[in-house]
């Protein structure tokens, strides 16, 4: 009967995709030709699931490797289900299919002569030199199983996690996944050694590091050798951060522009001293440095590029000007007068409408025009900006940004007209931050209270209602500074604007 057979120890290949398993035996259906194993394993590594069932449809190969009582250990075909090993001499049939194949001569409801498991002992079974060679791997681990100690899987390897979701049914896949599996096994499932239950104590064994004790050692013997040492505690130089030079170099000279008077002083972020210049002084450098081709044009061109990207820091940068936010344009409201400094606002809002910025200018109507004026409003009027000249046409709602270029260092007469007054009265209600470019020396000729201010190649000596002083550099090389007197050392370092700060 099948139920002989209960117990043994047998070796199923299923082809190469599901491959090859061996467990004990635990149920024989001869009605619907299948068998079933108990703690089985796959292609070497212990099964996640008890017991796993075969069809005989997709058995292509059954051994035999213990049969309880017996002692002995050989391949046989298997007699109760009638399936031929493929390839093997002694087998009923070799088509290679695996099928389910009957003994000749017995018909489908004759009962079959099954050999008790006394009977198989003595019974003459040819063994060809393939069977006698069949003996794989897997017996080593088939033996494990009856230890006490039993077979520990390896939890870390790659091989055991890779297969456990195709160990709960076996289902026949591709052949692609079953040359990979294949591929794997020659990888990962020779020689699966037991692996001892202990853990490896890593802070037991990092404590019998003396770590002092070794530097004093190391220390001590380039003392003695006269090699280079570490030196004491008290001889140790100090530790250097990521960003600082371990070279040797010179003393810094925090004080390298000076000035024939200054009557107030400020700092860089870096230590650098930046003192102040009187207005005379610097209406002289720039007078010096257009009589060397450093034009007007050239510096309305330079101070609107340096005072647009300040006012586009202050708009909120990369965070406020991208793509992604389109819907959130930024509003500035720009107020420029007669003169040279609203020449230089204008130009200012030129390149921040280059940029996307929603610029309403303020210029009021005049009969005559000053060229550089004249200039800037041609080219201003080719951007998306917008030009007023009369306040009422300004938002009545808060913008971002105001940008002041109202004040003038002369013309006091410009702060008695009516426009300027309801200029300056409109900025200082809008309740938005404002920035003042080059803004007059005196807090009386300053209208607009400011919250940051943008200076021109050295600083004036401005007071609390100009903010936060900001320098701007527009290019006056070195030998001009010295042509009027100044010892100059660019301060700016890699940028064009830097933050200044009262000392």
């Amino acid at each position: 009967m099948a139920t002989d057979w209960l117990g043994s120890v047998v070796s199923i290949s299923c082809g190469d995709s599901l491959g090859v398993y061996q467990g004990r035996v635990s149920a024989v259906d001869q009605v619907s030709q299948t068998i079933s194993l108990t703690r089985p394993f796959h292609n070497g590594v212990k099964c996640l699931v008890p017991e796993v069932t075969f069809r005989a449809g997709d058995i292509t190969e059954l051994k035999i490797l213990e049969i309880p009582g017996s002692g002995e250990n050989g391949d046989f075909q298997h007699p109760v289900l009638g399936i031929a090993s493929v390839g093997c001499p002694g087998g009923a049939s070799q088509n290679g299919t695996g099928k389910l194949l009957k003994k000749p001569g017995l018909s489908s409801s004759a009962p079959q002569n099954i050999p008790k498991r006394t009977d198989v002992k003595s019974q003459d079974v040819a063994i060809s030199p393939q069977q006698q060679c069949s003996k794989s791997y897997m017996d080593r681990h088939m033996e494990s199983l009856n230890q006490s100690k039993g077979f520990r899987r390896r939890h870390n390897s790659w091989s055991s996690s890779s297969r456990h979701p195709n160990q709960v049914t076996p289902k026949k896949s591709g052949v692609k996944n079953g040359q990979m599996k294949n591929k794997d096994d020659e990888c990962f499932g020779d020689d699966i050694e037991e692996i001892p239950d202990t853990d490896f104590d890593f802070e037991g064994n990092l404590a019998l590091f003396d770590k002092a004790a070794v530097f004093e050692e190391i220390e001590t013997y380039e003392r003695k050798s006269g090699t280079r040492s570490r030196g004491t505690p008290n001889e140790r130089s100090a530790r250097y951060r990521h960003d600082e030079n371990i070279l040797e170099s010179e003393p810094i000279v925090y004080r390298r522009i000076t000035v024939p008077q200054a009557s107030k002083e400020f700092c860089t972020d870096s230590g650098l001293v930046v003192p102040s210049v009187s207005y005379e002084l610097h209406k002289k450098l720039l007078s010096v440095a257009e009589k060397h081709g450093l034009t007007l044009e050239r510096r309305l061109e330079v101070t609107g590029v340096c005072a647009s990207q300040m006012a586009l820091s202050l708009l909120g940068g990369p965070n406020r000007l991208n793509p992604k936010n389109i819907h959130q344009r930024p509003t500035v409201a720009l107020l420029c007068g007669p003169h040279v400094k609203g020449a230089q606002g204008i130009s200012c809002g030129r390149h921040l409408s280059n940029h996307d910025v929603h610029v309403i200018l303020f210029l009021p109507n005049f009969v005559k025009m000053l060229e550089s004026i004249t200039n800037e409003m041609s080219l201003f009027s080719k951007t998306q900006g917008q030009q007023v000249s009369s306040i009422k046409d300004l938002p009545d709602t808060p913008v971002d940004l105001v940008i002041n270029c109202l004040d003038c260092h002369e013309n006091a007469f410009l702060r008695d007209q009516p426009w300027y007054k309801a200029a300056v009265d409109w900025a200082n209600q809008n309740r938005a931050p404002v920035l003042s470019i080059d803004p007059p020396m005196h807090e009386a000729e300053q209208g607009v209270d400011a919250k940051w201010s943008l200076a021109l190649a050295l600083p004036l000596p401005l007071g609390e209602r100009a903010g936060r002083v900001f320098l701007c550099d527009i290019g006056i090389p070195q030998k001009v500074f010295q042509e009027v007197g100044i010892n100059y050392h660019s301060p700016f370092g890699c940028k064009f604007v830097i933050p200044l700060h009262s000392t």
